[in-house]
């Protein structure tokens, strides 16, 4: 039972509002191309490739918990076959992320979902949903789920429930700010205080 109220966050952490969302059955159906030029390609990257574009898409939304983990933990959950992560490129440079991770038989989690901020607006969301959607699906799975927090693109969860998600919980995450360990610069994320 939490108590109502203001609750006062340690220095140098960052409190989140974090809405989870599901669907048990795809949304989106048919065919969503993406637009001429990008591409979207189920890789296994390399560490240096994925760290690099993990930071270019999550930095802004503070996103910290893979570059926090070492190679090895890394690359071991890069490797699964429980994990899906899908490139989609402009060209050759990569401007985006879609990652699954399949959990036992039925449930599929949206991992990790966005593109670098230099590519907004130009019709990638849809055609990348439409692509989790469809891989997730393919497995046969009967819940399919996401998670997005405050501090998140104010899109997002706007964004999550127009293609099919529907909230099931809310939660407060406090964690150690990744611009106080050093993961991220001081200058990262302006929207989210930094309090040391």
């Amino acid at each position: 039972m939490i108590s109502e109220g203001m609750h006062d966050i340690p220095a140098g952490h960052v409190p989140a509002v974090v809405t989870y969302l599901e669907m048990s059955a795809p949304a989106i159906t048919g065919d969503m191309p993406f637009p001429d030029g990008i591409t979207a390609t189920r890789e296994v990257p390399t560490i240096a490739d994925y760290r690099a574009l993990f930071r270019a898409v999550g930095a802004p939304w503070l996103w910290s918990s893979r570059l926090m983990l070492d190679a090895e933990e890394l690359s071991a959950i890069l490797a699964r076959e429980t994990t899906e992560v899908w490139v989609i490129r402009k060209g050759s440079d990569p401007i985006g992320l879609v990652e699954l991770a399949f959990q036992g038989a039925k449930d599929c989690e949206l991992a990790y979902f966005g593109i670098i901020k230099e590519a907004t607006g130009q019709g990638l969301g849809g055609p990348m949903m439409a692509l989790a959607q469809s891989r997730a699906f393919a497995r046969n799975i009967t819940r399919f789920y996401v998670h997005t927090c405050n501090w998140d693109d104010p899109r997002a969860l706007r964004f999550y429930q127009k293609a099919g998600f529907v909230p099931y919980k809310i939660a407060v995450e406090v964690f150690s700010d990744p611009r106080c360990d050093g993961i991220h610069p001081e200058t990262t994320a302006p929207h989210v205080p930094l309090i040391k």
